[in-house]
C-alpha cells in the first residue's frame, strides 16, 4: 500500500471544515479512534512553544488519547494564559461532542504567531466537524495546511507474521522547517497494538530518521507536534519491542513517516529542487549529521541549486564551519553518480556531466569525510525569490 492516509487502519475516522479562521479554506480538523488508544508525540525544541503543544504534551503522558483536534491559519502560540485556556475550550468542546474524556482528546494549531486565537469560531464549529466524521481522510488533510500547495498523506501495511497491521499518516508543513521537529504538523495512526513505552521508542526512532532529517529554510516553528495513535483494531498479538515484529513495525512506522517527511521538503516554499544530502566516512554520526546540517542550511548553497549552479566551492566551505571534525585533503563530493571533488579539489573533467545532475527536480550530494564510519542523510530543497515572497507578506 502506497496510498492512504490517517483513516486507512482499521477503527479511525477523519473529517476537516471550514469554522472561519481562514477566509474560506478548511481550517479545521479532527482524527478519531473508535476505541482508546495507546498514545505518543514528539513536540517542539522551540522554547516558545505554543499553548497547544504545552497541554498535549502534558495529556500524552498518560501515554493514551482517543482523538486529535487540529486548526489551521493561527497558531495559539505566544498568546500567554488566554491561549492556554483557549487549547483547553478546544477539547472540551471536542469530547463533550464525542462522549468522551477531556483528556483523551490532544490538540495542534498552525498559522500566524502571536495573534490571539477566535476560539469561539472553533467551538461552535465542532459539532459540525464530529457529524462529518467519516472514513476519508482527505478532508482532515486539507484543513490542516497553512501555505502548503498540496495534502500529504501516506499509508503502509505491515505483515507480521499472526496478521497485518495497517499504519496511515497526514502532515502539513512548507515553511519554517528545520530538524529537532520542523514545523509541521503530523498525525500517525495505525491498528496495531502497542504499549506505551514501545510506541514512544518507536516514534522517536523514526522521528529521527524522518522529520528531523529535514530541513526548508533552517527556521523550528512553536508548534511542531507529531502524534501516534495505536488503537489495536488489527487483532494481533501485542508487539513488544524488540524481536522481528517490533522490527517490522518499527520499519513500516519510519517508511511513513519519512514519505511524509519528503513531501514536506517537496512542498516548501518556492521550492523547485529537492535535494538529498548524504554524508558518510565521518568521525561520528553526530558529526556526519553537523555536516549536513551546514550544507542543508546554507542559503548559497541553498541558492547554487536554485540556479542549477554546480558551485561545488560552497558546499566545501559549509562543511568546513560545520563543527564536525573536516581534514580537507580527505573530503569528496559527489553529485549523483559524478565524483566533482577528490581529496578536497575539483575535478574538471567531470563538471559537464555533473551540472546536469545539479538542474535535475531532484538532486542527490554525497559527501565523503574519510575520517570513519559516521552517517547520515537529509533532505532540503533550494531556496527561491518565491521564498521571499511568500514569507515577506505572511500576515496579508
Amino acid at each position: 500500500m502506497q496510498d492512504g492516509t490517517v483513516t486507512s487502519p482499521r477503527g479511525y475516522r477523519a473529517a476537516g471544515i471550514h469554522c472561519g479562521l481562514k477566509v474560506s479554506q478548511p481550517d479545521l480538523a479532527l482524527v478519531v479512534s473508535d476505541l482508546p488508544a495507546t498514545a505518543a508525540g514528539t513536540f517542539t525544541t522551540n522554547k516558545m512553544r505554543s499553548a497547544p503543544v504545552i497541554l498535549s504534551e502534558s495529556r500524552l503522558a498518560s501515554g493514551r488519547a482517543q482523538a486529535v483536534l487540529v486548526n489551521s491559519g493561527n497558531s495559539n502560540a505566544c498568546t500567554g494564559a488566554q491561549g492556554d485556556a483557549d487549547a483547553r475550550a478546544m477539547t472540551a468542546a471536542a469530547a463533550a461532542a464525542l462522549g468522551m474524556p477531556e483528556d483523551m482528546v490532544v490538540v495542534a494549531s498552525t498559522g500566524v504567531i502571536g495573534r490571539p486565537l477566535p476560539v469561539e469560531r472553533i467551538t461552535a464549529g465542532i459539532p459540525s466537524l464530529v457529524a462529518a466524521l467519516g472514513s476519508d481522510g482527505m478532508a482532515a488533510a486539507h484543513a490542516i495546511m497553512t501555505t502548503d500547495a498540496f495534502p500529504k498523506t501516506a499509508a503502509v501495511q505491515v505483515d507480521l507474521g499472526d496478521g497485518v497491521v495497517t499504519i496511515g499518516g497526514i502532515a502539513k508543513g512548507a515553511g519554517m522547517i528545520h530538524p529537532n521537529m520542523a514545523t509541521m504538523i503530523a498525525i500517525m495512526t495505525t491498528d496495531a497494538p502497542v504499549e506505551a513505552a514501545p510506541l514512544r521508542a518507536a516514534l522517536r526512532n523514526a522521528v529521527g530518521r524522518s522529520f528531523n532529517c529535514i530541513s526548508v529554510d533552517g527556521d523550528t516553528s512553536t508548534s511542531d507536534s507529531v502524534f501516534l495513535l495505536a488503537n489495536g483494531a488489527a487483532g494481533v498479538a501485542p508487539i513488544a519491542e524488540g524481536g522481528p515484529r517490533y522490527g517490522a513495525f518499527l520499519a513500516g512506522l519510519t517508511d511513513v513517516a519519512g514519505r511524509l517527511a519528503r513531501l514536506i521538503v517537496k512542498d516548501g516554499e518556492g521550492t523547485t529542487r529537492v535535494v538529498e544530502v548524504a554524508v558518510r566516512g565521518a568521525a561520528s554520526d553526530a558529526d556526519a549529521r553537523r555536516a549536513a546540517g551546514a550544507v542543508m542550511t546554507s542559503p548559497l548553497v541553498k541558492t547554487a541549486f536554485h540556479g542549477g549552479e554546480l558551485n561545488w566551492g560552497r558546499i566545501s566551505a559549509a562543511l568546513g564551519r560545520s563543527g564536525a571534525e573536516v581534514a580537507p585533503d580527505r573530503v569528496a563530493i559527489a553529485i549523483g553518480d559524478v565524483w566533482v571533488v577528490r581529496r578536497g579539489v575539483g575535478i574538471p573533467a567531470a563538471y559537464p556531466e555533473a551540472e546536469a545532475g545539479v538542474r535535475a527536480p531532484e538532486v542527490r550530494v554525497t559527501i565523503d569525510l574519510g575520517l570513519g564510519e559516521g552517517a547520515f542523510t537529509g533532505w532540503t530543497c533550494d531556496l527561491s525569490e518565491t521564498y521571499v515572497k511568500i514569507n515577506s507578506g505572511y500576515l496579508s
